[in-house]
């Protein structure tokens, strides 16, 4: 049986007396590719916001690895193996591609940033950079200035920064948002390359990647979890076809 990797339990956020998460158990199975999906509104950042450890519950429990880790701060889950990427992109457009992968190098194994030039001779930082440009087909890219690249290359850069922080569990906020056809297949690829080998959370509007990519796939409405399953499973679902899919009979 899959070992539990992330555990949620009864998780609530609320703003303003409207629950953003209502009371949400999700269960994360190690090496899988678990997708969140539901329409705009329906909490989606809200969860992933709380997973990441940028946003506090209100109420309930979330345990990673075997302990809980509900209350801690981002940074602390980040070195513990969570990492996250953003609907926006965190990427600091003035340095070369290289150096904003180093960075996250740099983040993790806990060197200071006060000597970032000479970091950049630090074959501790720019060999796990480089590879991390590989695995998202970005390496012959590594002295451009990121600002160069184009949107779907910016993606690809967020998710080697993200890998070059080592994660044991990858948070993927819309890694498709605003691309087009071309350069949403090359993420679906990357992400395929990763499967086995990197526990993730997607949440994602683009329906065929999120079929092709996902192990198991959690609806999301309203603030609660309707339903969870795989692909074929939500497809057949009539709750999730009259809440989210689009009830094709009607």
């Amino acid at each position: 049986m899959a070992e539990v990797l992330l555990k949620v339990s009864d998780l609530y956020k609320s703003y303003g007396g409207v629950a953003a998460t209502d009371h949400i158990n999700l269960e994360i199975l190690r090496g899988e590719i678990h997708a969140v999906i539901g329409p705009n509104g329906a909490g989606k950042t809200t969860l992933i916001s709380q997973l990441a450890g940028e946003q506090m519950p209100d109420g309930g429990r979330v345990e990673f690895q075997g302990h809980e880790i509900t209350h801690l701060p981002a940074h602390t889950r980040a070195m513990q193996g969570l990492a996250r990427s953003f609907q926006i992109t965190s990427i600091v457009h003035d340095l070369r591609v290289i150096d904003n992968v180093a960075l996250s190098v740099q983040a993790q194994i806990g060197h200071s940033f006060h000597f970032w030039k000479p970091a950049r001779a630090d074959i501790a930082l720019t060999e796990p950079a480089m590879e991390a440009l590989r695995r998202v087909g970005l390496e012959d890219r590594a002295a451009e200035v990121s600002r160069n690249l184009s949107h779907g290359e910016h993606r690809q850069l967020e998710i080697a920064m993200a890998l070059a922080a080592n994660p044991t569990l990858l948070l993927l906020d819309e890694p498709m948002a605003g691309m087009g056809t071309e350069e949403s297949a090359r993420m679906v690829e990357i992400l395929s390359s990763l499967k086995g080998e990197k526990t993730m959370l997607l949440i994602e509007h683009d329906m065929d990647a999120v079929f092709a990519l996902a192990d198991r796939i959690s609806v999301l409405v309203y603030g609660r979890v309707i339903a969870t399953g795989t692909p074929e499973e939500i497809k057949g679902n009539d709750e999730v076809r009259k809440a989210y899919l689009g009830d094709e009979d009607s």
